[in-house]
């Protein structure tokens, strides 16, 4: 993931710099063909053209769609862990006074644990040292509740605590996934050769111009550069321009509210 991240920029410099080339050698190729064949036969050229810049939009439209939508679930997901965590500690009052204080203090180490996670990112090593040590913390609070829940010898607070816990943990999994899901490899190397493709009949459209309308092919290739960039720095939030670090404050001020009682 990490190579992803760091290449993003590379990946849509280059994708700018092939564009123009492309539009280049297609001008030149569209020269060289004019001056064989009328216009009448390059009709063919056109419907040709129509198929690729199609195809085109409809990649840009599927990624950036794609990454659009992880986006908002992944911003979904962090309001659900903060709801499912406020809400087992919460209910931390059910269980025995004298159980409480050293549940409260793992819930506190746990949500920094939690933070930390996604903050250390795209270091992936130190992302995958503090999640080993949340899950560590998990092992640690639901053997805590349930001596504690057991002590209370009531099936309604053993059904609460371990159900909001359960859910606590749960939440990890689906973020975990959630974090690790992205398009395949494949469809951003199709992405990148239908744009030059598309660059290179761009260009072969340009040929009957006397002169070079760098205008426009500076403008197209700049703005399908950009296009692919914003979509792979949506795709990864913790990275970049596009951030999902905010909506972060929300753990920050549930760990807060976790004072010592």
């Amino acid at each position: 993931m990490e190579r992803v991240i760091s290449s993003a920029p590379l990946f849509a410099g280059s994708l700018f710099l092939g564009m123009l080339l492309f539009l280049e050698v297609g001008r030149r190729c569209g020269v060289r063909c004019l001056a064989k064949y009328p216009e009448e036969e390059r009709v063919a050229i056109g419907m040709v053209e129509g198929a690729v810049y199609g195809l085109l939009s409809l990649l840009l439209a599927f990624t950036f769609n794609g990454a659009a939508s992880r986006f908002d679930a992944r911003r979904q997901l962090i309001v659900e862990e903060t709801n499912a965590i406020g809400t087992a500690y919460l209910r931390l009052d059910l269980l025995p006074t004298d159980t409480q204080p050293a549940l409260r203090e793992n819930f506190r180490q746990y949500v920094e644990t939690r933070l930390a996670a996604y903050r250390k990112l795209p270091d992936v090593a130190a992302a995958k040292a503090e999640l080993a040590r949340s899950i560590k913390l998990q092992g640690a609070i639901w053997t805590q509740a349930i001596d504690a829940a057991r002590r209370t010898e009531s099936p309604a607070v053993i059904t609460l605590v371990l159900s909001s816990l359960n859910e606590m943990i749960d939440i990890t999994t689906t973020r975990t996934v959630a974090v690790q899901t992205h398009p395949p490899v494949e469809i951003f190397a199709m992405l990148f050769g239908v744009a030059l493709a598309s660059a290179l009949l761009a260009g072969y459209g340009m040929a009957a111009n006397k002169a070079r309308n760098w205008v426009f092919g500076v403008g197209f290739a700049a703005v399908v550069a950009v296009a692919v960039f914003v979509t792979i720095d949506l795709e990864f939030p913790r990275v970049g321009l596009i951030r999902i670090d905010s909506v972060d404050q929300i753990l920050v001020e549930l760990r807060e509210s976790m004072n010592p009682r």
